[in-house]
This record gives structure tokens, C-alpha cells and sequence, in this order.
């Protein structure tokens, strides 16, 4: 008779061979050899670094009252050009023209020397030296800035009227407001401080000006 545990034991290594087979193709395969993440030799593009405008200049006009000792206050309008040599400093030459009027002494029978008429032409050219004390930005609502600075100018120049030139020395501040990039708005007063000799004696008067600008950055 066949030993039942001799059927057993065939028949379990019957259904034990396929697995082995099985196993034995597995350990005969490579496992697949995984792709490396980083690349180390990349072929590098070229970049452009765009110019970027620097706005070192700034020209514009300007207008206001310009009050001449022992004369009239009269409008001037002027021409400034600055040039921003670094955030701090900046040199401006500026040239403007008002008119003079001697009617008060005319009206008193006293005629000033070098008037031909009533009224005559003044005409001013400086050079000056600006100094952008308290940079800052001024606020309008809750979400509308504009960069603004006050600053501080003085400089040398000549005043024409009345058929004379005068040395000419100017100082005085400003407020400057940046309406956007390229955009901004002058309030300035000024003293210009030059002798004048037209009422009989040599005399250092100082001359008051005001004014409002509208320059542009370039």
C-alpha cells in the first residue's frame, strides 16, 4: 500500500516547483537603474542685463512773485536745469525775467537813474549747489505715496536791470514732490542778494522770490 505521508510529500513539492522556478527567473533580472534628478552640466543661457535709465537730469520752468527792494513786487518766470550728481547733492543753473517798475518815485517827481520807462526788464542767470536734506514721501490717503524731499540751494550770479549788471548771490530751500518716475513738482523761495547804488547810495539789498515748478526727469 502507498504511504498516505509519501502522497503528502509529493504532492506538496508538485505544487512547491513552480514557485522555485519562479524565484530563480527573479533573481536572474536587474533591478531598473534609477534616472539621476540633478543634472551638474546644464548648458547656460545667455541674460542681457537691461540698461536702466539713471534720470541724473531734470529740467523744467518755474513762476512767482519776485519782490526788488525799494521796488515793486513783479511775476518772473524761469528755466532750471539740474543735473543730481549723487542722491544727496545736485548742481542747477537757472535763468528768469520780471520787470521793475519805479512809479512810486516817479509819482514823487524822482526819477531813478537808468530808467527809461516806467517799467524796465530784469533778467537773472545762476549757477547753484542743492542739497536734498530730508528725502522722504509724502502721503496722500492710505495708499497713494510720492517720493518728496526739502531741500537746501545756494549759489553765484548776475542780475541785469536798469542798464546794470550786479554780482548776485542767491540761497534758500525748497520742497520737491515726485508725481511719478519722471514728474515733479517745485515750491521755492529764494534771496537774491546783490548792491545796487540806484538810490544815490551803494546799498546790499535782498530780494525775495517765490515760486512754483514743474520739472521733468531725464
Amino acid at each position: 500500500m502507498i504511504n498516505r505521508k509519501h502522497v503528502a510529500l509529493a504532492l506538496g513539492a508538485w505544487l512547491f516547483l513552480p514557485l522555485l522556478s519562479l524565484a530563480a527567473e527573479g533573481d536572474g533580472k536587474s533591478l531598473p537603474a534609477q534616472e539621476q534628478v540633478i543634472q551638474p552640466q546644464q548648458e547656460r543661457r545667455e541674460v542681457t542685463v537691461p540698461r536702466i535709465n539713471a534720470d541724473d537730469f531734470e529740467i523744467g520752468i518755474y513762476t512767482g512773485i519776485l519782490n526788488i527792494e525799494n521796488f515793486s513786487s513783479e511775476t518772473v518766470i524761469g528755466l532750471r536745469l539740474a543735473y543730481h550728481v549723487t542722491e544727496d547733492f545736485f548742481i542747477e543753473a537757472a535763468a528768469a525775467n520780471s520787470t521793475v517798475s519805479d512809479e512810486f518815485f516817479r509819482s514823487r517827481a524822482f526819477p531813478i537813474t537808468g530808467f527809461d520807462k516806467q517799467e524796465e526788464d530784469l533778467t537773472y542767470y545762476n549757477v547753484s549747489l542743492g542739497y536734498n536734506v530730508l528725502p522722504g514721501e509724502i502721503f496722500i490717503g492710505q495708499r497713494w505715496a510720492m517720493a518728496s524731499a526739502f531741500y537746501v540751494i545756494g549759489g553765484i550770479g548776475t542780475t541785469k536791470f536798469a542798464k546794470e549788471s550786479h554780482a548776485t548771490l542767491n540761497f534758500g530751500g525748497g520742497y520737491r514732490i515726485l508725481l511719478n518716475d519722471w514728474l515733479a513738482v517745485h515750491l521755492d523761495m529764494r534771496d537774491h542778494v546783490f548792491d545796487s547804488d540806484l538810490l544815490g547810495q551803494n546799498k546790499r539789498t535782498h530780494n525775495f522770490e517765490t515760486h512754483v515748478g514743474l520739472t521733468v526727469f531725464f
